[in-house]
């Protein structure tokens, strides 16, 4: 691991524990056993490590996407997509604790949102063809994308308040299908 992802991952690790506006880049450094001038050799500042956080954590997420596969059937694939989803954050508690944080905040740049857009593109691949062929409701994809959004982050939260150790993603995953399919 280099320096750079030594930070982000020291980054991530006190930023989910004392939230992101109670962490002021001194305790970055601490945490990160690197000085301050290490720090801003990589970032100018605390909302550019906290966007870079951002894009690589959504880069680890992307792993949950395989590709679009025109052939294998839309359900199928939504099954998949939304079940890795998940399991992921269950798998990466702190990569949920980070994202969540940051949902509505001001600090992720537009332009930082675009490009973590691109981590879901196989997932709104998938919407778009199953809309095309009247699978999936003709709602406007990004409101198809936070409602299923909305449900894993949903679902994440009440799996950590009852610290479940088996879960029933299937029950999750049936009930947002019925509501997204034509």
């Amino acid at each position: 691991m280099n320096k750079k992802e030594s930070i982000l991952n020291s980054a991530l690790q006190i930023l989910t524990k004392n939230g992101i506006h109670n962490t002021p880049m001194s305790a970055i450094s601490k945490e990160a056993n690197a000085g301050m001038g290490t720090i801003y050799n990589y970032f100018k500042n605390k909302d550019e490590l906290i966007n870079t956080l951002y894009l690589y954590v959504k880069e680890k997420e992307h792993s949950v996407f395989i590709a679009f596969d025109q052939i294998q059937p839309v359900k199928t694939q939504f099954e998949n997509y939304y079940s890795n989803f998940i399991v992921f954050f269950i798998k990466n508690p702190t990569y949920f604790k980070f994202i969540e944080q940051l949902q509505a905040s001001p600090i992720i740049t537009e332009k930082t949102k675009k490009e973590g857009r691109k981590t879901i593109k196989p997932f709104l691949d998938l919407i778009i063809h199953g809309q095309g062929n009247r699978i999936i409701k003709n709602i406007p994809a990004d409101e198809l994308i936070m409602f299923i959004g909305g449900s894993v982050v949903s679902y994440v939260r009440w799996y950590y308040y009852k610290n479940e150790e088996q879960t029933t993603i299937s029950n999750q995953i049936q009930l947002v299908w019925d509501a997204i399919k034509d």
